[in-house]
This record gives C-alpha cells, sequence and structure tokens, in this order.
C-alpha cells in the first residue's frame, strides 16, 4: 500500500464522521433518557411538555381544595348539594363571609387564637434558643444524653401524651396550679419542642467556633454572646422556628378542645367546631376561609425564608 493511498483513506474517514453534540454527563450517572436525546431539538420540546404537565397537575391538585373552598363559601346551599357540583357560583356574593364573621364572633375566636400564637412564639424562642444554644457551643457534660432524649419524644405519638399532659396542665407539679382556661395552658406545652431544639443546634453549629472565642477573648459573656452575635446570625432559622410555632398554635385544634372549654377562651378552630352545627353549610365554609387566610399570607410572605432556614447548617463553613 503506498503512501497516497493511506492519506486518501484518512481523508476519506475523517471527512465521512459525523460531528456530534458533546454532552458532559458525569461518572456513574445514569438516567431513564439519555442526555443525548435530551440535546436533540425534539428530545427538549418532549422535556418541556412533560415538565410543563407534571407542574399543572400539580399546581391543580394542591389548589383546587383552596378554589372550591373559597367558591363554595359563594354558593348557596341548594348549590352545595346539588348534583353534579357546580364550579362556579350562580351569583358571586360575600354575604356569607359577612354571617360567618358577625354570627361566629370570629374577631373574638381570632383575637383569643393570635394572643395564644403570640405568647408561644415568645416561649418558644426563650426557651428553645436557650436550650439549642446550650448544647451546641455550651456543651454541658451530659449534653449528649439530654438531645438524644429530646430527639426520642419525637418517636412517641402524640396522642399517647396528651393525658399525662392534660393531668399535669390540670395540677402543676410542685406549685398545684390549675392552667386550665388560660393561656398558659397553650403557651407552656408549646415550648418544649424537641424538633425545634434540633433545628436550631444544627444551625448554632454551623456558626464558627473562631467568631465566639474571638468575643469572649473581648470580655463577653455567654448571655452576651448569644444575645449579640448568635442570635442577629441566626434569623433565618428564627423565621423557621417562628412561623412554625405559630400555624401549629393556629391550627391545633386537640389540645386547645381539652384546656380551652370555656367559650370566651376558644381558639378559632374549637369555635367554629362548636359552632357547625347551628350555621348554614355555605357560612360555615366562609368561616373556614376568614379562618384559613392568616396562615396563607404567612406562608406567602415568608416561603423563602421557610426554604433557606431549612437548608441552612447543612455544611459548615
Amino acid at each position: 500500500m503506498t503512501a497516497d493511498t493511506t492519506t486518501l483513506r484518512r481523508r476519506f474517514s475523517v471527512r465521512g464522521r459525523v460531528k456530534r453534540p458533546h454532552v458532559h454527563v458525569p461518572a456513574g450517572t445514569r438516567t431513564i433518557v439519555s442526555p443525548l436525546q435530551l440535546a436533540s431539538p425534539r428530545g427538549r420540546v418532549i422535556y418541556r411538555l412533560v415538565l410543563s404537565a407534571t407542574v399543572i397537575v400539580f399546581t391543580a391538585v394542591f389548589v383546587f381544595p383552596l378554589y372550591w373552598m373559597v367558591t363554595g363559601a359563594m354558593k348557596t346551599t341548594e348549590e352545595l348539594v346539588a348534583i353534579p357540583p357546580t364550579f362556579l357560583p350562580s351569583r358571586f356574593s360575600l354575604d356569607a363571609f359577612t354571617e360567618a364573621w358577625e354570627l361566629m364572633d370570629l374577631s373574638l375566636l381570632m383575637g383569643n387564637t393570635a394572643l395564644y400564637a403570640a405568647g408561644a412564639l415568645l416561649f418558644t424562642l426563650a426557651v428553645d434558643v436557650t436550650a439549642a444554644y446550650a448544647l451546641s457551643k455550651l456543651r454541658p457534660v451530659l449534653g449528649k444524653l439530654v438531645l438524644g432524649m429530646m430527639l426520642a419524644t419525637l418517636m412517641i405519638p402524640p396522642m399517647v401524651i396528651m393525658l399525662p399532659a392534660y393531668l399535669t396542665v390540670q395540677d402543676l407539679p410542685i406549685l398545684g396550679w390549675n392552667l386550665l382556661n388560660t393561656p398558659w395552658a397553650i403557651w407552656l406545652p408549646a415550648a418544649a419542642n424537641g424538633f425545634n431544639i434540633f433545628l436550631l443546634k444544627r444551625f448554632f453549629d454551623s456558626i464558627p467556633r473562631e467568631l465566639l472565642e474571638a468575643a469572649q477573648i473581648d470580655g463577653a459573656s455567654a448571655g452576651r454572646i448569644l444575645w449579640s452575635i448568635v442570635i442577629p446570625v441566626s434569623r433565618p432559622i428564627l423565621g423557621v422556628v417562628s412561623i412554625l410555632t405559630v400555624v401549629n398554635v393556629w391550627r391545633d385544634f386537640v389540645w386547645p378542645l381539652l384546656v380551652l372549654q370555656d367559650p370566651e377562651k376558644m381558639s378559632v378552630s374549637i369555635g367554629i367546631a362548636s359552632l357547625s352545627t347551628q350555621m348554614p353549610q355555605n357560612v360555615l365554609i366562609a368561616a373556614l376561609v376568614i379562618a384559613a387566610i392568616p396562615t396563607i399570607i404567612v406562608f406567602f410572605v415568608f416561603q423563602r425564608h421557610i426554604m433557606a432556614g431549612l437548608t441552612a447548617g447543612g455544611l459548615k463553613g
């Protein structure tokens, strides 16, 4: 074989090659659809269609109950029980909301609930922040054992400790006080939350120890370090704990039903449930919509803080 023949074959083989788009795939990565297919025009179109359809379906699944509740409050009782059901009210009216606000005295119920939520928030921050700070930075002798016992309480179903908690509130140990029909029956149990302590400790562990040691060299006490350094840099996780505490108190039903039996001290969930048999169905749904508005607003306003706080402290740096 001559040199000219070899050169011609090499040129032919180079010209005959088809250039394919280079797609970088990390080692060990396996997908249902190959990256080469996704890089093609047809693959990109199919990918976008599937992604859009998935997002639309899941959004509809979560949003439809809210839509049905809001439109149900605008319907008459006959429309609510009609078969097949109607997706839009025949006449958009806010009369049911006005009746619910006046007949159920929602201003009193929501005011009581706001008081319980605010007090629970203050006690939760005071107790859980100091406990997490002590376990994370002060590191007592039996700190790991205490943390393990706190986390073990998360494995116990809430209904199991309902009776002991009720008896404790009815007759407070040592002091002998009866806390039934008082805000303390909501505030004190809300402050003892192992999950919140775990979240806070996990975030406090990610705070550089050199920062705290520098403050100690300057003569700052443990309390001063907590107030001036730890709390200001822990705003994301403090926001998450605050939101979870407020929402839990606002939506709780079983515990307030046991400890708040006075009609003047009831929370909004208990008040609506106690009057549900005396109200038309559209008025009852309107009351539920009004009661849900504060928590929905809190979620939409602070949703970024929720995600940032839950992922904060995952990496130390």
